[in-house]
């Protein structure tokens, strides 16, 4: 059984239902929400497979979508997986820990092009699920397909512990950046955007 996710434990009850609220006020706002998927799209081929992981209210998933993208999203939070179905139909909103993912489990009969997990996804995951997390988005994504993260430096999760799950992981890392716009990692940066790669099997 899943361990209880940092969402879970650390958060304020309604945190769920706030969440929503705010994305889709934001959204009526016009508020620019899919900086995560311009920057997947273009490192992306054409018509790719995108697994959306810890997708939230769907609102990166929608965007790949809507550029012709085939995206299957899961969440561990049942309440944000609804909200996506309800505004964002196309892709597949499935509820799944992150922990416990793989292609199986989610009905996929081939592995993705790429994992994105935006939005401190991995600042959220339950406490020593980390580099699990990373090993199983790593599984579901092809041989030469790629898993992008970003989140807070200054949280629970720090940069060097993140950096030994990624090397756990059985995972490399190819870029860093300090924005999703792709702004120069600089070391008092408070946010990193990880391009991972498979690591290369040893011989």
């Amino acid at each position: 059984m899943a361990r209880p996710t940092r969402w879970e434990t650390d958060t304020k009850d309604g945190h769920s239902e706030w969440y929503i609220d705010r994305f889709r006020r934001m959204a009526a706002e016009g508020a620019d929400l899919v900086g995560e998927a311009r920057l997947m799209d273009a490192m992306l081929p054409r018509a790719a497979r995108v697994l959306d992981a810890g997708c939230g209210t769907g609102r990166v998933g929608a965007e790949l979508h809507a550029r012709g993208h085939t995206v299957v999203g899961v969440d561990a939070d049942p309440a944000l997986i609804e909200a996506a179905r309800a505004d964002h139909p196309g892709p597949d909103w499935q509820v799944c820990d992150l922990a416990e993912i793989d292609l199986e489990r989610i009905g996929q009969s081939e592995p993705f092009d790429a994992a994105v997990l935006a939005g401190n996804v991995m600042v959220f995951v339950a406490p020593g699920t980390e580099t699990e997390v990373l090993e199983r988005a790593g599984r579901c994504v092809r041989a030469d397909g790629f898993v992008v993260t970003g989140f807070h430096v200054n949280r629970e999760l720090s940069l060097g512990d993140f950096d030994e799950h990624v090397a756990q992981a059985g995972l490399r890392i190819e870029h860093r950046f300090a924005t999703w716009d792709l702004k120069a990692w600089h070391d008092d940066a408070d946010f990193a955007v990880t391009v991972l790669r498979h690591a290369p099997a040893q011989r």
